[in-house]
Parts: C-alpha cells; structure tokens; sequence
C-alpha cells in the first residue's frame, strides 16, 4: 500500500515540476512515506528524521533548500507531536490527503512554519488520482492497484482504522480503466490492495455493487493481463463467490495471503477478530476444494495481552493443521489509541520473543518444505528483470517464490514454463522448459 502511496504522491508532484530523485543528498523535497502499525515502524521514521535533519542543514548552509514531509499512517497518528519531536519538518500529511500535497509544497515554500493536514477528507477518497498515471513497481511488468481503503474491524491491536478510516471501496469502471492503461505499457501482473481488499463493494458500471470476485473476473478479461493477485484479505469477508474465483479464474493465481494472527479462540476473542479457529480451517478446507494447488501465508501475533501458554500451543496447532507456504511474524507491539494497548495481562518481552521463536522456526520449516515440495515440477513463471549472475533472469512463480534460471533479457516481461531445479533459502533455481511459453 504504501508503495502505491509513493506513486500517488509521485504522480500528483510531477505538474508542479518535481522528479523523482535516486538519493535523498541533493534532492529538493524528500517525503517519508510512513507505517504505525508495529512500535518499530514508527521509530524507524524518527531516526531516518535525524540523518535528514543534517542533509537538510547542510542545503541551508549553501542558502539552498530542502522541503521534509512525512507522511502516512505515522504523521496521521502523531500529528502535532510529530512536529514537536521534530520541529525541522515542513510538512505533515495524512494518507487521505496526498492530492492536495502540491498546494501544501506550495505554501511550506512561502511560509516560516510547519504545514499539516491530517483531516479526513469528506470527499470520495479515489476522485483525485491522476488520470494517465500508472502504479508499476520498477520492472514495469507488476503493478500495484489500489481498490479499497480502511477498515471497520477494529481488532484490538490495531491502529489502521484510525490512521486509514471507514472501508470505502473505488468505483469499479475506474479499477478497470487504470488496468487497462496498464496493460498497455506492459504490466503482466497486477496486484489489487486495500487494507481488507476482500472488503471491496464498488459500484459496478452496471450500477450495482461488485464484489471482489466480480471485479476479478472482469479484470481477467482484459488483454494482456496474465496474473491476478490481491492482499491483504480478512477471513471475514470471504464469501462464496470469491472462493469459487479461486477456481474459475486462471489468471487469479494459486497463493492466498489470508492472516489469521492466532490460534486460539479466546485470542481471537480479545483480539476482536470475529471469527474463530474452527471457522477459519473450515474457509481454509473450502478454498482447497476450489483449488487443491492454492498455497496459503498468514499472520500471526504472538504475546498479545493475555496470551497463555496454552493460547500460543493452540496457534502452534493451527499451523501443524494448515500448512503455511509463508507467514509474516511479529511481536505484539502496544500501539497508542488502541483497546489492547491498556489491557491487563501484557506479555513480558523475553516471553514473547521466546515464544515468537518457537513460531518462526515451525514455520521456518514448512516453507522449507513447500518450497522442496516444488523441485521437480515444472511451473509458470513471469520474468521481471535481470539476475544476479551474468546471464541469469529472475521471476515468480504462481506462488510468489523468486526463480532464477539461465536465460536471455529477450524472456523479461514473458511467462514461460520452467522445471525446478533446486530449492534454496529465499528462492529457486530452474532450467527452461524448452523456452516454452504459457498458454
């Protein structure tokens, strides 16, 4: 999300005359596009802010002038004390209000003071982006599309719906119109984003709402785009016509972010959740029945205020039973605003790393065996870009593992069959399958 955010940010600067630069030293404006969602996040932000803080000295030396501004979930949250912790920033803007970044540029040039604006906007969130603008990551043949905003769950140790607001989701006939720009400059693969993207109610061009299976399948119809990905899905809002997509449509490829944060119920009772074990193992068995391919990741918090012993074995037990391709991590991190951040029962620190551990090599472990499991087979992958080793292309699989094989820069931006050759610890190896194409 905030990759796309950037672009966003990006995209909205370039009338007014600004580039995107390689280094912050040198540079005109450099804008921290932030996270607040784990306490280290956040305090990344203020360090990255003291190296800043002397590269913009060292401008007003030389009577120049470097514009700072922080943005997203960070600046929403902290607002005020922000700029009191670090008073040399011009700018402080929330994720809502990227599109009015040119006027704020505009008056932190004229004026003595700091510019903030974290209101959240009455106006529809998707109306100001750019039309011409395309969202591709830098090989140019991914892309990042946003479709839906915010969050209503409000789980205890979140701090999205605060930052992020209600759910609202993009008019479909604006969804299908950027994927087509994108398609043709030679976006292969595009990924849809929102914070519960599964969320999605967009207003259809036949004036109803559409789902996010029903924006699937008519993105899948336009030319060009061979793969179909979407994260970050809530267990809650996988209806039916969703898991069936999983089945119908080629495009929707094979791998499911779908976090879970815990295994036990009285866990994901505190947590506000509002689904349970059982529930989300049954979703689990539907979507493998849609797909006996689909590879699963999740997202798991351990040590968050109350978690027992018998809690954290009852989230080692989801994971023996699903059999994860990867999972994401992390420490329970309080977060100021938030329910869970005042409840009785914190963890101690050294329980919860110790117990995070335990989780991370179990799941260490099943993603080593998945990613075994596919030696021998012989896979699509779409090649993005150059390898490391002369002579050497990179892609992904169907499963977002990274591939490398020996190959010619003529395959970047093809999908080509490829056997697996060897598995390694962050990616595969593979030969060409006869430089076959997909069909």
């Amino acid at each position: 999300m905030n990759v796309y955010d950037s672009a966003r940010m990006a995209d909205v600067l370039a009338p007014v005359g600004y580039a995107p630069a390689d280094r912050p030293e040198g540079a005109d404006m450099v804008i921290l596009n932030t996270c607040h969602i784990r306490d280290r996040a956040a305090e990344k932000v203020f360090s990255e802010l003291g190296r800043l803080r002397l590269l913009k000295a060292e401008r007003e030396a030389q009577s120049g002038r470097m514009i700072l501004a922080v943005a997203g979930c960070v600046a929403q949250a902290e607002g005020e004390m922000l700029l009191a912790r670090a008073p040399f920033v011009d700018i402080v803007l929330g994720p809502q209000t990227y599109h009015r970044l040119p006027e704020m540029v505009a008056r932190a040039a004229r004026a003595a003071g700091a510019v903030i604006d974290t209101d959240f906007p009455v106006e529809q969130k998707f109306d100001f982006l750019p039309a011409a603008a395309s969202r591709q990551t830098p090989d140019g043949i991914t892309a990042f599309l946003t479709v839906q905003e915010g969050c209503d769950k409000f789980c205890s140790f979140c701090v999205v719906p605060y930052t992020r607001g209600a759910e609202a989701s993009r008019p479909a006939a604006s969804v299908l119109a950027e994927a087509r720009l994108m398609a043709a400059q030679g976006v292969r693969e595009i990924t849809l984003l929102g914070q519960n993207v599964n969320a999605y109610h967009g207003e259809g061009p036949d004036g109803r709402s559409w789902g996010l299976a029903r924006l699937l399948e008519a993105l899948a119809a336009i030319p060009g785009v061979a793969r179909l990905r979407y994260t970050t899905s809530h267990p809650r809002d996988m209806d039916a016509a969703l898991v069936a997509a999983h089945g119908s449509l080629p495009a929707l490829m094979p791998f499911l972010h779908l976090p879970v944060q815990s295994g036990s119920d009285r866990m994901l009772r505190a947590m506000n959740r509002g689904h349970d074990a059982a529930s989300y193992l049954d979703l689990v068995a539907r979507l493998r029945a849609a797909r006996r391919d689909i590879a699963l990741s999740s997202d798991f918090i351990v040590g968050h205020p109350g978690e027992t012993e018998a809690d954290f074995d009852a989230t080692l037990g989801l994971v023996r039973a699903v059999g994860f391709a990867q999972c994401f991590t992390f420490k329970y991190s309080p977060r100021p605003g938030t329910p869970a951040a005042v409840l009785a029962g914190q963890v101690p620190e050294p329980v919860k790393d110790e117990r995070l551990q335990r989780l991370q090599a179990l799941i260490r472990e099943q993603q080593d065996s998945f990613n075994a499991g596919c030696v021998g087979l012989e896979l699509p992958v779409l090649f993005t870009g150059r390898g490391r080793k002369p002579g050497q292309i990179s892609g992904r699989s169907p499963y977002l593992q990274a591939v490398h094989v020996q190959g010619g820069a003529h395959l970047i931006g093809t999908e080509r069959m490829v056997t697996i050759e060897a598995s390694l610890t962050n990616s595969l190896n593979a030969t060409l399958s006869r430089e076959r194409a997909c069909a």
